[in-house]
């Protein structure tokens, strides 16, 4: 079968199998490439070494990072630091949407997920009070904020495979240095949003008491330096010259800092805490790690069967090539949820195409990141736990999670689309 529409109906399978049954995502993913190397004519002994080596790779990429990040997570946690930040946070601003939507964009990248950055900051953030339409439009500004540096910054899981294969000549450094005021401008935005369209503009009887702008706590005694729940994101600071003057590369470099920190934070816990910590990051980690690797098996068909070259191809002759990218990322996005397993499939179906080869490396970053806000829709994990967590129904989730999160994708695009027409000098 021609790789367009056998990549089409391995996405719809997808789509159907998770929505449908709730197929675990390890299965799904595996289940999809399994389907898409048939259909591609593929010899099963080929298919299934393809498979297991695309987990293997995947996982040698991000088992330790995210490792790293769920034991910092889970560590901090069982002592009670997650609240400490949050109030250092809060002593610089009494807007509990400015601390909500900051909170979850700061801690999605230590932790390395967005989903576990949210669930721990949730009975924090319902604490900063309220009535519960307030409490649930915090939450809601935890929810973007996290999603917009775990989608944007590097080293977050999502970006790592982007800027490794779209953009291997150019250095993170330089990436963050457009991604982070970028990412910041958008926090800050959607803030606003969910301040004074969300919040503020819409009044129910519980929230009349609430404002949206109270100044800081006066009242909050000013205590010494605290710098515990500071130490393993200190460590990962100091160990990035540390890495760089001894040589490693870029990938080693993010799997030595994330490791230190994760010591660290071991280091410094007491023994109760590290044990509970190691316990329960450990058994959260491998839950996301192993369903990543559903799309590095997913990724190693594409890559193994010359998928790439000809889809991209036969894509150039519907579409603009400015719009694969992103038309690409989201219909991946659209049809599994994950925005890390969109990075790695979308990096494995771009790079060493003339799609990539003809768009600027920061600008196409941008384009798939953007794609993978556009549809943020039931097949999104994160779309149900913010549902269970703040009870919202589906038309509340669609206004004030999908729709926003959409329109965050158009900007991005819109950026990456006005980067490539300055630098192409178009």
């Amino acid at each position: 079968m021609d790789p367009l529409p056998a990549f089409g109906l391995t996405l719809l399978l997808i789509s159907f199998l998770g929505i449908r049954f709730r197929v675990p995502p390890i299965f799904n993913l595996i289940g999809g490439a399994l389907f898409l190397g048939i259909l591609l004519g593929m010899p099963p002994d080929q298919l299934i070494t393809v498979i297991t080596s695309g987990l293997g790779r995947v996982f040698a990429l991000f088992a330790l990072i995210i490792l790293s990040g769920a034991i910092i997570a889970a560590t901090l946690e069982e002592q009670g630091h997650i609240e400490r930040i949050v109030k250092d946070v809060r002593r610089y601003s009494g807007n509990p949407f400015t601390i909500s939507g900051l909170s979850g964009y700061l801690l999605a990248l230590p932790v390395a997920c967005s989903v576990t950055a949210f669930i721990i900051l949730t009975p924090v953030i319902k604490g900063l009070g309220g009535g519960e339409y307030r409490r649930r439009m915090l939450l809601y500004c935890v929810a973007v904020g996290s999603l917009i540096s775990f989608g944007l910054v590097y080293p977050a899981p999502a970006v790592i495979p982007l800027v490794q294969s779209l953009a291997p000549d150019l250095p993170p450094v330089w990436y963050d240095a457009l991604a982070i005021p970028l990412s910041l401008i958008l926090l800050a935005g959607f803030v606003i949003i969910y301040q004074r369209w969300f919040g503020c503009g819409k009044i129910i009887p519980d929230d009349k008491t609430a404002h949206c702008g109270e100044p800081p706590e006066s009242s909050m005694p000013c205590a010494e330096l605290d710098l515990r729940p500071y130490a393993p994101f200190i460590a990962i600071l100091v160990a990035i010259p540390a890495g760089l003057a001894l040589g490693l590369s870029h990938g080693a470099l993010i799997q030595v800092i994330m490791l230190v920190g994760a010591m660290t934070a071991l280091a410094m816990a007491t023994p109760g805490a590290r044990a509970g910590g190691l316990q329960r990051g450990t058994k959260h980690a491998g839950i996301i790690i192993f369903d990543i690797c559903g799309a590095g098996a997913l990724a190693g068909v594409i890559l193994a069967s010359g998928f790439s070259e000809t889809m991209s191809g036969q894509i150039t002759g519907i579409v603009p090539l400015l719009l694969v990218p992103f038309i690409l990322a989201s219909l991946i996005q659209t049809a599994q949820g994950s925005r890390v397993v969109t990075a790695v499939l979308a990096a494995g179906i771009l790079a060493g195409t003339p799609v990539a080869a003809a768009i600027n490396p920061a600008a196409l970053v941008l384009m798939v990141a953007a794609g993978c806000f556009l549809f943020s829709f039931v097949t999104d994990p994160y779309f149900w736990i913010i549902s269970r967590v703040t009870g919202e129904d589906l038309s509340g989730m669609i206004r004030y999670y999908t729709l926003p999160l959409a329109l965050c994708g158009v900007a991005l695009y819109l950026v990456a689309l006005g980067i490539q027409f300055v630098t192409a000098g178009w």
